[in-house]
């Protein structure tokens, strides 16, 4: 799971200072629309809240994110979306979840398993890969921020369910229970969060090094640069300095 979530960072803070600007304020809206079906008020809809702080830490603005929750709950007009999962495998037998946000499921299962193909892995039939992932609370720290032991009482106390130390951040997993109260936690200490996420954490990882590397993140990458595709979840492990290689290559 960390080098799935080191290079999705990585691929953050790359996206927002890029020419992919538009697509990003795209899958917000979208998951601004989609979270506010279920109620158009932040303080009583905790996946409304996370989708609208991710806009508003992209800088995008308040009116944007006011259209899509209206459009959300119907007092605005607007296209119908779907939200829908697909299951596959990568290159190594990775497993991969796909979660997407559509207004026309035909054409997305069509192009997303296009790119599976293209990109030496193949769409499965649901079921196939889930069981592997349970979903969690999920949140990364830079390791300049905090000390170790500091940390780990703060997030321990506030629920978490374990604390890991990677080369270069901490990495805390929680039930879905306890996301909010632990991310209230770190913030009233001003934690500095790199990431924090309701996601899907593999059970198990494939390590993956050299040349497939590259073909496992390039079918990510294919995946995550869909309109309709909103996050990819995959276990493979890829050892950090491979992926910094990536990243500058």
């Amino acid at each position: 799971m960390s080098g799935h979530s080191k290079w999705a960072t990585i691929k953050h803070k790359k996206g927002a200072a890029d020419a992919k600007r538009g697509q990003l304020f795209t899958k917000l809206i979208k998951e601004i629309t989609i979270a506010a079906k279920n109620g158009g008020k932040s303080d009583t809809n905790p996946r409304l809240r996370t989708a609208i702080q991710k806009a508003k830490d992209s800088n995008m603005p308040q009116d944007n994110i006011d259209r899509a929750v209206k459009k959300g709950t119907g007092e605005l007009p607007g296209v119908v979306y779907e939200e829908t999962t697909y299951e596959g495998y990568g290159p190594n037998g990775i497993a991969i979840i796909v979660e997407a946000v559509t207004d026309n499921k035909n054409r997305a299962s069509s192009e997303v398993r296009n790119i599976f193909s293209k990109n030496g892995g193949n769409m499965a039939g649901s079921g196939s890969v889930s069981w592997i992932f349970e979903k969690k609370g999920y949140f990364i720290i830079n390791k300049g921020t905090i000390e170790e032991d500091k940390l780990m009482g703060i997030a321990l106390e506030a629920g978490a369910e374990d604390l890991v130390t990677a080369e270069e951040t901490y990495e805390i997993k929680s039930t879905t229970a306890d996301f909010e109260n632990i991310k209230k936690a770190l913030e009233e200490h001003n934690i500095k969060l790199e990431s924090a996420e309701i996601t899907m954490v593999p059970k198990n990882t494939i390590k993956i090094v050299g040349e497939d590397a590259r073909k496992v993140l390039a079918l990510v990458d294919a995946l995550q640069d869909h309109d309709d595709v909103q996050n990819v979840y995959a276990n493979f492990d890829i050892p950090d300095d491979i992926l910094k290689k990536l990243e500058e290559g």
